[in-house]
């Protein structure tokens, strides 16, 4: 009953909802200066893999969008700041330590050793995003942050989990959303 009460609280954790890693503020920057905001060309290293719907970089500009113009910034061509964003994906293994009691009995007469072992219980996507805050004018990076999530195949999900992990990250940011 304990093993499947902690497999139940791994497999939980698994799930759970989006972790900030960092944020970071350039110290004497009025962020409330700033009026209009726009995205940086996205590059990368490997475009076909973020091409298309369901790669989650369209969902993710969206709810910095969202987020962005909750704080009074708007969307512009010739924008007072630039932001940039990068997409990290990593394939994950969740793992459960045996134990004693998981050992096979053995009744003879050779030596015999038995030792703890990881073992494999789930296979499971998590992905980062970074968001870089620049100045435009300055071309000076103001604020930064890193979030990840765990990410589902299911798009509907998938754009769940990325607007709170972006909700989550613009918490940490140093304009509020207004009210």
């Amino acid at each position: 009953m304990k093993s499947f009460l902690l497999l139940l609280l791994l497999g939980l954790s698994a799930c759970a909802s989006e972790q900030v890693q960092y944020t970071n503020a350039e110290p004497n920057v009025n962020f409330r200066a700033y009026k209009t905001f726009n995205f940086m060309d996205v590059t990368a290293r490997n475009e076909a893999a973020f091409q298309g719907p369901g790669t989650g970089v369209e969902t993710l500009k969206q709810a910095i969008v969202r987020e962005m113009g909750r704080r009074g910034y708007q969307q512009s061509d010739t924008p007072d700041l630039w932001v940039n964003i990068g997409v990290v994906t990593k394939d994950k293994v969740q793992t459960r330590e045996t134990t004693l009691r998981d050992a096979p009995l053995y009744i003879g007469q050779r030596n015999y050793h038995w030792q703890s072992q990881n073992v494999v219980v789930g296979h499971y996507e998590e992905g980062t995003a970074t968001v870089e805050i620049v100045d435009a004018a300055r071309k000076d990076l103001i604020w930064q942050g890193a979030v990840n999530s765990v990410l589902t195949p299911d798009a509907s999900k998938l754009t769940k989990r990325i607007d709170e992990a972006v909700a989550a990250l613009f918490e940490k940011y140093p304009v509020p959303p207004a009210q």
